[in-house]
């Protein structure tokens, strides 16, 4: 993507929701600034890694900031390439938190034999997306297969199989350089097909092969099977989106929506303002060491004899006593 020298304030960390009524579209434009730069910086990820956690962070926080109630989004991947496991968390309604996993050895095979897609560092496993309303909702969960795909196409496949949406998403993860670093940023963009008439959702048909001459099949080039004009053209729209349109600093959301829809009128709705943060605290860690053995415990205890806890996805650091933990567990907490 083109350099730039400075970032614009007031344009990253932040989602725009839309719609093309012409279009029976809705969708959304995140882009991830100082705050995906936060979490690669802090973990010091190798770049190609960091790529793929980006890519991931801006497809949770374009799906999370859709959520209309306090609770929690979470993506998470489980698959045995380089990267075996990703875990991203979006708290309603403006934060979240990401970590990665690298399998070492697999990581350097990768980058000697240049097999560093999305898909092929993350191999074979499966992508779970899971909304927590809290205590008193049942969570539910969405489950898709990976093999080898890389996350854009995970993500339409989880809409084909679970929402029964239409949709295309796009994202890209690059670093610009800025103030003597190169600062990583990330974005996306999201459309859905949602007509009035269910009738315009309806699959094309798979041809039979031999259908009785002069019977009319529908049929589309859509991977949803969906032949509405309307949709076509959407998605055909989306897929032009490059991947420095949804990097560069100096571009606005609302101007990228103008380049796409221009023809069409794209109504713009009010951004949501999101930013890094994690659940983590000395309470919530204090609870999870009274949830071992006494033999975990004991075993966590190091030289300078205190129980030590560094969490995952911050990196903060949380020393006990363990007498602490003992009289906690003495007094039933």
């Amino acid at each position: 993507m083109a350099a730039a020298d400075t970032v614009t304030v007031g344009l990253d960390d932040r989602v725009v929701p839309f719609a093309v009524p012409d279009l029976d579209v809705r969708g959304r434009v995140a882009r991830l600034g100082p705050s995906i730069d936060m979490i690669l910086e802090r973990h010091n990820y190798p770049a190609p890694v960091s790529r793929v956690l980006g890519e991931a962070a801006a497809l949770t926080v374009l799906l999370g900031t859709a959520l209309k109630f306090e609770g929690r989004f979470q993506l998470q991947t489980k698959s045995d390439g380089a990267i075996p496991m990703m875990v991203v968390d979006f708290n309603a309604p403006d934060n979240f938190r990401a970590v990665a996993h690298i399998d070492e050895a697999k990581l350097a095979q990768a980058i000697a034999l240049d097999k560093l897609s999305t898909g092929e560092l993350l191999g074979e496993g499966h992508l779970a997306m899971t909304v927590d309303q809290g205590t008193t909702t049942t969570r539910y969960q969405g489950i898709v297969a990976l093999k080898r795909q890389g996350l854009e196409e995970a993500a339409h496949q989880y809409f084909r199989q679970s929402e029964q949406i239409p949709t295309r998403v796009r994202l890209g993860v690059g670093t610009v350089t800025t103030g003597g670093r190169p600062q990583w940023r990330a974005g996306g963009i999201l459309v859905q097909f949602m007509p009035h008439s269910p009738d315009r959702l309806r699959a094309a048909d798979i041809h039979p092969g031999d259908a009785p001459e002069g019977h009319q099949i529908l049929t589309s080039s859509d991977p949803d099977g969906i032949s509405d004009d309307a949709w076509m053209e959407a998605r055909s729209l989306v897929e032009t989106v490059e991947d420095h349109e949804l990097l560069d600093p100096m571009l606005e959301s609302e101007r990228l929506l103008y380049r796409l829809f221009h023809e069409r009128g794209a109504r713009v709705f009010e951004p949501v303002l999101v930013r890094e943060a994690c659940r983590c605290s000395r309470e919530r860690v204090l609870t999870m060491l009274r949830g071992f053995s006494p033999e975990d415990r004991r075993a966590m205890i190091a030289d300078d004899g205190k129980l030590g806890v560094t969490c995952e996805f911050c990196s903060r650091r949380y020393s006990f006593d363990p007498a602490e933990v003992e009289q906690g567990l003495a007094a039933g907490l």
